[in-house]
């Protein structure tokens, strides 16, 4: 470990910026940060290149660290797809070169892999304006794959072969005689599945879209509203903003081998944090400079590409960077300066995260030559950042630490004893310390490094078992995703095995709840020996598509990792008798109340659901709201978890009353037809009730919906998946 951390690579950077200089690593200015849905004002006019999630992951169906491995990669494009916008639906852009970016080697200062994929469309049938018709398909889409590796370009997929599936338009289109003839949209689905002889597996194509956040209320200004209740009214709570919207996906599945910068398979790892299998990886899109518009209706496109979109660690652009420098963002790369001139684009993007605009929303009142509005935003109250922490413990500054912005956080102990022999140590003794310790700038000792750097397995980045009260101390090893470009990356170390998505520790708070285990958990916070912890797989190590980065990235804004390596919270006195404080509940319990996406994924590549149906995914929205007045209802069906769905054999459907009512559920296929009545014209009491539907052998595998009906009325429909 300490062989990677001493290379020059980091080092050169620090000692040049701090005689003054700078380490420029690339020709052109680079900002340092990250996209989403609809973040920054040139790219919202430009959705079919605009890059709205990025995950890199272990692969879960390939789960030991063997020869078999693989890391799954994702760049999500095109935001917010209805399903039912046509006639002219979604695809991808003809004239956008979409590119995954991978990182792998700590001593170049380029990306050691690009993927690229550009796609075209055809019409087959120019004379109808329906999007599928007798067999054709207008606007279909197809691939070419590039892999650009130690400067030379390999052709992966050649132009024309890769097919990309038309969108879901529904079942008359892609399963009936008048439309393409289909088994089933998932048939599509997996014959454009791509098997590549060296062992990738490549799909490109719409999908639902993953993602999940309550959109209308955190950008209005800040907003979380309630979780929403099994009875009573659920007008006002959290909404999923992405629910029963689809995207487009470039997905890849590829061998550790391929990935690993020696080219050696997870056989030859010496830990589960071995910092040879460390990547980082990153997403974009370029469109060619000129564009004309044709007066005869025609556009032509010429000259160099230039990048317009951007994502590496997600929301980041989105929520961290400014309206006046998103656009700037998006041009850049992550190769950047470790200490960059001050007023520079690099040093404005590093300010936001050493002292991030969300962070004045976490605190009240006035100090450090700040007012913080914490009182204004009532949703983050259960977010509060460390501003005495540690106070009153021996050997410590009697005042502790304050980490709110513009304070000291620990830049007081920088040069002195306490930070020998860890990673905030000066240069001049193996350390980072003028990178991590900066005055007036708290948060580049956390915040910082998980976006620009990566976190390395030294004191004191280690969870705070251990360390007897002491964080500077060495404590118990739950991190290694250690790569300084100085820029914004997804990174992953591949080392770490997947947690199993059937494990009861599985958790969508991904590198947060392998903390908490690592601190509660008599399994692991016993010692300070290596432990494979569940969930040292997700998020900030990769991305998972289950993990829950809003709520993670809320969370460790306000402090939550400082906690976790032991700086804990204000209300830990000397005489506390734990560290698990009501705070540091408070912090830990904060949600935005969308917690998972609102369909399942599937358990096989590319693991992302089927795109929503243009026919039936209106019907399901709108079946969303409130039931009419004078019904009564206000029932949900727990579909997701436990009950199960998918299901084989049975699923129990579960609901609840708020008044007694007459209910009938009907189960359909995706065409329509009805396949079963579960309950005809019933009545029920107010309260919980659960209902079984046992199909035979004559229900083939597959989709359906299941609508519970009020008379006449649907109040609310359910997608389940028969295996």
């Amino acid at each position: 470990m300490k062989n990677l951390l001493t290379k020059p690579l980091f080092h050169a950077a620090l000692v040049a910026a701090s005689v003054g200089g700078m380490l420029a690593w690339t020709g052109q200015h680079n900002t340092l940060e990250a996209s989403s849905h609809r973040e920054a004002p040139l790219i919202a006019d430009d959705p079919l290149a605009d890059n709205t999630d990025l995950y890199a992951f272990r692969s879960p169906d390939a789960a030991a660290n063997d020869a078999n491995a693989t890391v799954t990669i994702i760049a999500n494009y095109i935001p917010l797809e209805l399903p039912q916008g046509g006639p002219i639906y979604h695809t991808f852009g003809e004239n956008v070169r979409y590119e995954i970016h991978v990182k792998n080697n700590p001593t170049t200062t380029v990306d050691d892999i690009i993927y690229r994929f550009t796609f075209t469309r055809t019409n087959q049938d120019p004379t109808t304006f329906f999007r599928i018709r007798l067999g054709q398909e207008n606007l279909k889409t197809t691939y070419m794959m590039e892999e650009l590796r130690n400067g030379m370009s390999t052709t992966l997929v050649p132009a024309g072969t890769g097919i990309v599936p038309p969108p879901n338009v529904g079942p008359r289109s892609i399963r009936g005689a008048a439309g393409l003839g289909a088994p089933s949209y998932e048939s599509l689905m997996a014959s454009a599945v791509r098997t590549l002889g060296n062992g990738m597996k490549v799909f490109c194509g719409p999908v639902d879209d993953p993602f999940f956040v309550d959109l209308g209320a955190i950008f209005d200004l800040g907003g979380v509203r309630p979780r929403q209740n099994a009875t009573g009214s659920n007008a006002g709570t959290a909404r999923d903003g992405v629910a029963r919207k689809n995207t487009h996906a470039i997905a890849m599945q590829i061998p550790v081998r391929l990935l690993q910068r020696t080219g050696q398979n997870l056989t030859a790892t010496t830990s589960i944090l071995d910092d040879n299998f460390i990547i980082g990886v990153w997403a974009t899109a370029s469109r060619q400079a000129l564009r004309t518009i044709n007066a005869n209706g025609t556009q032509t496109h010429s000259g160099n590409y230039i990048q317009v979109s951007r994502l590496g660690m997600p929301l980041t652009n989105e929520v961290i960077t400014p309206i006046g420098d998103k656009d700037l963002w998006n041009t850049g790369d992550p190769f950047g300066m470790a200490l960059p001139a001050a007023g520079s684009p690099e040093a404005r993007f590093a300010d936001h995260l050493m002292n991030p605009e969300l962070g004045l929303y976490m605190a009240e009142g006035m100090a450090n030559g700040q007012t913080y509005y914490g009182a204004a935003v009532p949703g983050l109250s259960p977010l509060r950042i460390q501003s005495r922490s540690l106070a009153g413990q021996p050997g410590l500054p009697a005042n502790g630490f304050d980490f709110r912005n513009g304070a000291a956080g620990l830049s007081g102990l920088a040069g002195s004893t306490a930070v020998a022999g860890t990673a905030l140590a000066p240069i001049a003794q193996g350390g980072f310390g003028e990178y991590l310790l900066r005055a007036g700038k708290p948060r580049s000792v956390d915040l910082l490094p998980i976006f620009h750097t990566g976190v390395p397995n030294l004191r004191p980045y280690q969870l705070a078992t251990g360390k007897m009260g002491n964080p500077l101390a060495a404590g118990k090893p739950f991190i290694n995703n250690f790569l300084p470009t100085f820029g914004d990356m997804l990174r992953l170390n591949m080392a770490v095995p997947p947690t199993p998505r059937n494990s009861a520790d599985f958790n969508s708070m991904g590198l947060l709840h392998a903390a908490v285990l690592g601190l509660t958990d008599a399994r692991f916070n016993t010692s300070t020996a290596i432990q494979n912890i569940p969930n040292m797989d997700g998020f900030p190590n990769g991305r998972r598509l289950e993990d829950d980065v809003t709520r993670i990235e809320l969370q460790a804004v306000g402090g939550v990792v400082l906690a976790a390596i032991g700086l804990w919270y204000d209300d830990y006195t000397p005489t506390s008798t734990s560290p698990v404080t009501p705070r540091l509940g408070s912090v830990l319990g904060f949600s935005t109340n969308v917690e998972k996406n609102d369909t399942t994924l599937r358990a096989a590549f590319p693991y992302m659901q089927t795109p929503w149906s243009g026919t039936n995914a209106q019907r399901e929205v709108l079946s969303q709201r409130s039931a009419a007045p004078g019904l009564g209802l206000q029932p949900q069906l727990a579909v997701m978890e436990g009950y199960p769905n998918p299901f084989v054999g049975s699923t129990t459907l579960h609901f609840d009353l708020k008044t007694n009512a007459n209910l009938s559920i009907v189960v359909s296929d995706m065409l329509g037809r009805r396949v079963a009545t579960v309950a005809a014209a019933k009545n029920y009491r107010a309260g919980e009730h659960e209902v079984t539907w046992r199909p035979g052998s004559d229900v083939a595998p597959g989709q359906y919906i299941a609508t519970l009906y009020s008379g006449a009325t649907a109040i609310q429909s359910v997608r389940l998946e028969r295996h």
